[in-house]
C-alpha cells in the first residue's frame, strides 16, 4: 500500500493562518519558510523603497513587498512570494484588482536568498518565474554581495557593488548603484 499526499490548492494556501511560518505552494505541496534575518530584511528594505516611489512617481504600475504571493501554475497549483516584485500598469490594467494571489508571474521578481538557501532552490524558483511570464529576476546575493541579472535561462549578467541596476525596459529609467543595497 502506498501512501499518497493530498495537495493543496492556492485557495486553501491563502485561507491558512498567518504565524511565524511563511509558506510557498510548489505543484500542490506546502514548503515552509521560516522568516528572513535582519541582513535580508535591510535589503528588501533597501530595494524596494527606492522601487516603490519610483514605479509610483512614474506611474509604472504596483511594486510589492515581501510575502506577496504570485500564483504561477495551476493544477497542481504553484505560489511564489518573492522578495520584491514589480507589476507593470498594463498587466494591472488587464488583469484588475484581483483577491487572493496575483494571477501569474510579476514582471520583476527579486529573490534575497538567506544563508541557508541552497542554490539549486534559487535557480528553480528563477526558472518558475521566466516560464510564468517575468521579464526580469533580479537574485540579490547577501555573501557574495552582488546581483544576478536574469533576462531569461540564457540571458545572465552578474552585477557587482561597482556597477549599477537597472530596470531596462520593465521598470525603464529605474537604476539603483548595486552597493546601495548592501549599505
Amino acid at each position: 500500500m502506498t501512501a499518497t499526499n493530498q495537495l493543496m490548492t492556492a485557495e486553501e494556501l491563502i485561507m491558512l493562518p498567518r504565524g511565524k511560518m511563511c509558506y510557498e505552494l510548489v505543484k500542490g505541496e506546502l514548503i515552509e519558510m521560516s522568516p528572513a534575518g535582519q541582513k535580508h530584511g535591510r535589503i528588501v528594505v533597501n530595494l524596494t523603497v527606492p522601487l516603490g516611489y519610483y514605479v509610483k512617481a512614474h506611474n509604472l504600475g504596483a511594486a510589492y513587498g515581501a510575502e506577496t504571493g504570485f500564483k504561477l501554475a495551476s493544477n497542481p497549483d504553484t505560489v511564489r512570494a518573492p522578495d520584491v516584485a514589480f507589476v507593470s500598469r498594463e498587466q494591472i490594467e488587464r488583469v484588475g484588482d484581483p483577491e487572493g494571489y496575483w494571477p501569474g508571474a510579476p514582471d520583476l521578481a527579486v529573490e534575497i536568498p538567506s544563508p541557508g538557501d541552497r542554490m539549486s532552490a534559487v535557480e528553480q524558483k528563477v526558472k518558475e518565474y521566466l516560464e510564468a511570464g517575468a521579464r526580469l529576476v533580479w537574485v540579490v546575493s547577501q555573501k557574495l554581495r552582488n546581483v544576478t541579472v536574469y533576462r531569461s535561462l540564457t540571458d545572465i549578467e552578474v552585477l557587482t557593488e561597482k556597477d549599477t541596476l537597472d530596470g531596462e525596459d520593465v521598470v525603464p529609467g529605474f537604476r539603483l548603484a548595486v552597493r546601495e543595497l548592501f549599505v
